[in-house]
């Protein structure tokens, strides 16, 4: 296979490909920081592009369609941070942790990954380490950074249809074992328009709150999970109508639950 040929002890990304993640507005001072796990849908060179034609590559089995045009509006909006990773989840999924089968899908929905297929737990551990390290470790340095407990929120999109199933839902509200942040976004969303679910189209039984569960619960700060269905941030119009919806109530929001945390 492809991967046998690759040196797990050679960076996976060159010189020119790196860094595998980045922080945008770095020195902003909003309430919040922002995370995009799935922002980009790049494979690194040398592994051939995991063997996968042009409509996996596009479509959202390699990337969250909209998530980081949307958070970059949201960045703005709310003056924020945000730490996004640079390499496609079929290379290496920032929001699993490493011993999980997910983290390198050898299938994704109704698409076989040739290239993870029967990877080695050395060429295994070159992804983890040139992707999902430098992920784990800029956010943890922007989050110890900061000089107030910030809301840590995550940026994800989802697909209208899933394995053949319609989702009627446009805007999910996830949270892990601590639910604060997302109850009251759930309140405050009742008239935004959106059709809003709770823990919809995913949850965390679903393994989908890694991030949240890693840098925000274990923290001690407010933590929630935005996805959007697709279909409302594919275009420059969509993801402007949807980040006017949500950036006065991640604004309210993160002010709110700052405020209550000084107060205690």
């Amino acid at each position: 296979m492809l991967h046998m040929a690759i040196d797990p002890e050679s960076p996976l990304l060159s010189a020119l490909e790196a860094p595998a993640a980045r922080v945008l507005n770095a020195q902003g001072t909003g309430a919040a920081v922002l995370v995009c796990e799935h922002a980009s849908r790049f494979i690194p060179a040398v592994l051939d592009r995991l063997r996968l034609d042009g409509e996996v590559t596009q479509s959202h089995a390699a990337w969250d369609i909209g998530a980081m045009e949307l958070a970059v509006e949201l960045m703005g909006a709310l003056d924020a941070p945000l730490v996004h990773s640079r390499v496609s989840r079929l290379v290496y999924d920032c929001n699993r942790p490493p011993e999980v089968d997910s983290a390198v899908p050898a299938r994704s929905e109704r698409f076989d990954i040739p290239g993870n297929q029967g990877l080695s737990a050395a060429h295994h551990g070159q992804r983890v380490r040139d992707v999902y390290m430098p992920f784990r470790d800029l956010l943890a340095e922007v989050l110890t950074a900061r000089a107030e407990p910030p809301l840590v929120i995550t940026i994800h999109s989802f697909t209208p249809v899933y394995n053949g199933v319609y989702r009627n839902t446009e805007l999910g509200i996830l949270h892990d074992t601590d639910d604060r942040a997302a109850q009251a976004l759930l309140n405050a969303s009742a008239d935004c328009g959106l059709r809003v679910a709770l823990n919809e189209p995913y949850s965390a039984r679903d393994g989908v709150t890694h991030t949240l569960r890693e840098h925000a619960v274990s923290r001690g700060l407010h933590n929630v999970m935005l996805e959007v269905r697709n279909d409302l941030v594919d275009t420059p119009q969509g993801v402007n109508r949807i980040a006017g919806l949500l950036s006065p109530m991640l604004a309210d929001l993160a002010r709110d639950l700052s405020t209550a945390a000084v107060a205690s």
